[in-house]
């Protein structure tokens, strides 16, 4: 492993830790498509680097939503009760989730995530909002959307965080505590999901150096510390920024990940 490689790592998870406290999101959407092509660089099988990216993100995830989480959490910006009757939903799609995308070919993975990542950005440039729903949230209702959103979060390692916001701006909640909220769901995507490309990857990654399942261990260490850094700075960036630059921020990004992951694929 050349030292290039472990600042490079260093400098992508100060950027995603950063991101996730602004944005409220785990970080994954930023991470797969640049790990994807990390991975390619260093001579992996194209047939392999976009479920270990998505592996390797997940597993970031768990450090970068728990560090995220606390700092939303110190301003009062978490609805405990959502996230808490969010959670059962999505530890069963994101685990049931993991088992069908470690089947599925990776040019369908990047597929989905590229059209997912540029359908959100299209919402927001539009600011087209599904009409706020007057009816209370209930724990079904609640059930049912994680595990929507930890299904989607599994299949390509982002949508927790893009997910809940939408969910949450439709149940009428303001999208700063949205943001924060959303920064406690995928610490439960993360796990989960980690969990299932773990046990899916073993047997394939065995020769592989540096891997457990489908997860880069030199890649998960160095990203996970340094995103632990930098998410309070975002997450302060984040209380003092108006919503709308918030939003606009939030769709170019998703745009741009969306046309990264379909031009360093193919």
């Amino acid at each position: 492993m050349n030292i290039e490689w472990i600042l490079l790592y260093i400098a992508l998870g100060a950027f995603v830790g950063f991101m996730s406290g602004l944005l409220g999101v785990g970080g994954g959407g930023l991470l797969v498509p640049l790990l994807a092509s990390i991975f390619i660089y260093q001579g992996f099988s194209a047939d392999s680097v976009v479920h270990m990216g998505l592996a390797t993100s997940l597993a970031c995830m768990i450090i970068t939503s728990a560090s995220s989480m606390r700092s939303h959490a110190s301003k009062d910006a978490v609805m405990w009760v959502v996230v808490i009757g969010m959670a059962p939903g999505i530890i069963v799609g994101a685990f049931f989730a993991t088992q069908i995308a470690s089947r599925v070919n990776s040019a369908y993975i990047a597929i989905f995530f590229a059209l997912f990542m540029a359908l959100v950005a299209l919402q927001t440039f539009l600011k087209w909002q599904p009409k706020p729903s007057k009816s209370p949230r209930t724990l079904l209702g609640l059930i049912s959307a994680g595990m929507g959103v930890g299904s989607v979060s599994a299949l390509a390692a982002v949508g927790g965080g893009f997910l809940t916001v939408v969910y949450l701006g439709y149940k009428n909640v303001d999208i700063k505590r949205a943001i924060g909220t959303s920064a406690a769901i995928g610490f439960p995507i993360a796990i989960t999901g980690t969990i299932g490309y773990m046990i899916n990857g073993w047997a394939i990654t065995l020769d592989k150096p540096y891997t457990f399942g489908y997860i880069y261990i030199p890649a998960f260490l160095t990203i996970s510390i340094a995103s632990a850094i930098s998410a309070p700075i975002g997450t302060r960036c984040a209380h003092n920024t108006p919503e709308a630059s918030l939003k606009k921020v939030f769709a170019i990004i998703c745009l741009a990940l969306s046309i990264k992951m379909l031009v360093s694929f193919w």
